[in-house]
């Protein structure tokens, strides 16, 4: 007797046999399959990174290699079921040579059997958490990690006075990660966690997590939530008074997103935070991008994510150069371990080992100029690593 239990079984089992049987050889068409969320309460993300990927085919053409890149593009409305689902379409029915995009690290995992069955890279783009990359060999990280940004904010804290400090993230991976490395490193400098504070990263309220902040009087509150929450955060840091009250916001960069930061006005200025990229960041390669994604985007700033976008592609363009037009998985990924360009964020490279992205971090403050707020770099560190993995192999 088929029950429909054994029924949905054996249909997932047909439609992985069917991405393990998808042809390997050449096409003039290589096909990238994007994967965001578009709508919902992090369709900013989804935005910033299809318009950092069509800005740079804008830039750049549409062919490599001999090759035409045809984006294909789906919203999976931050649900992990639904990327799961959209994957193997994507592999299946579309033929798909390259994955791409993942705006949270629950979507970004979701499609590692879909890759490892496909034997296709999947470019995150945008997702955070460290072990990403650890889920399959398919992965590469053209974003950044929590670790990799949390530890400078660590180190720039202990270093200018910063004694005692709370934590407060939002309770998925990204912010455990970005909690346990600015932890491990500010501690280590000498300074004090008063409190850790996790909140939910649905609908979260912040008011009552604030208010236990205020009440502990540390020196600053350091924070990581996703990008597009940052606006009611700061809006509610203002309402509970913790800046006239001498407490320090210090933030991984996600806080002082690119595409709100004018959104949040006064309660931002000041704000500390580390990251790797600004729409600010002085250079002739930025200008040039930031130029050229406000003329494609209706004067739409570009932000971190949007970044990581532009950068997933031109890692798809090299390996394919580097292949001489070879999509195939093997071929692709292993054209991508060890890259390295010069991005309008700055210089980086694509970690052989790991597949994770080396990258410049820089301390930014929240200032006006020309009646808009810009993260403003103020010192970098340079060739970051992610640190989780640099432990962990004993660097």
């Amino acid at each position: 007797m088929i029950t429909r239990r054994s029924f949905v079984a054996a249909s997932a089992g047909l439609a992985m046999s069917a991405l393990a049987a998808i042809p390997g050889h050449a096409q003039e068409t290589v096909k990238v399959g994007l994967i965001l969320p578009m709508t919902g309460p992090f369709a900013s993300t989804g935005r910033q990174v299809e318009a950092g990927v069509r800005t740079y085919m804008a830039m750049h053409g549409d062919t490599v290699a001999g090759k035409k890149i045809e984006l294909v593009v789906r919203d999976d409305a931050s649900t992990a079921d639904q990327t799961r689902r959209i994957a193997q379409e994507l592999v299946v029915n579309e033929g798909v040579n390259v994955l791409g995009g993942f705006g949270l690290t629950p979507l970004a995992l979701a499609v590692a059997p879909v890759i490892n069955q496909a034997k296709i890279p999947a470019v995150v783009m945008a997702a955070a958490t460290s072990s990403i990359t650890e889920q399959s060999d398919y992965y590469v990280r053209s974003s950044f990690t929590l670790p990799q940004a949390s530890v400078p904010v660590g180190t720039w804290a202990a270093e200018n006075g910063l004694k005692r400090v709370v934590t407060l993230v939002s309770d998925y991976g990204p912010g455990i990660d970005a909690e346990t490395w600015f932890t491990k490193e500010f501690t280590a400098k000498g300074g004090e966690i008063v409190e850790a504070v996790r909140v939910p990263l649905q609908n979260p309220d912040f008011a009552p997590y604030l208010q236990r902040v205020r009440d502990a009087d540390p020196d600053a509150i350091f924070v990581f939530l996703p990008s597009g929450v940052g606006s009611l955060f700061m809006k509610q840091f203002a309402d509970r008074g913790l800046a006239e009250a001498g407490i320090k916001l210090i933030a991984t960069g996600d806080v002082t997103d690119d595409d709100l930061l004018n959104d949040m006005g006064q309660p931002a200025l000041g704000a500390i935070t580390g990251h790797h990229y600004s729409a600010a960041h002085d250079s002739p390669e930025n200008k040039a991008y930031v130029e050229a994604f406000k003329s494609a985007h209706n004067g739409m700033r570009p932000n971190f994510m949007s970044v990581g976008g532009y950068d997933g592609m031109h890692l798809i363009y090299a390996a394919l150069e580097k292949t001489g037009g070879d999509a195939t998985g093997e071929a692709l990924i292993e054209a991508m371990k060890g890259l390295s360009w010069t991005s309008p964020r700055g210089p980086i490279t694509i970690d052989p080992q790991t597949r994770d992205i080396v990258q410049n971090i820089y301390m930014r403050e929240v200032k006006e100029a020309d009646g808009e707020l810009y993260n403003v770099e103020f010192a970098t560190y340079e060739a970051v690593k992610d640190p989780a993995k640099a432990e962990a192999s004993g660097q």
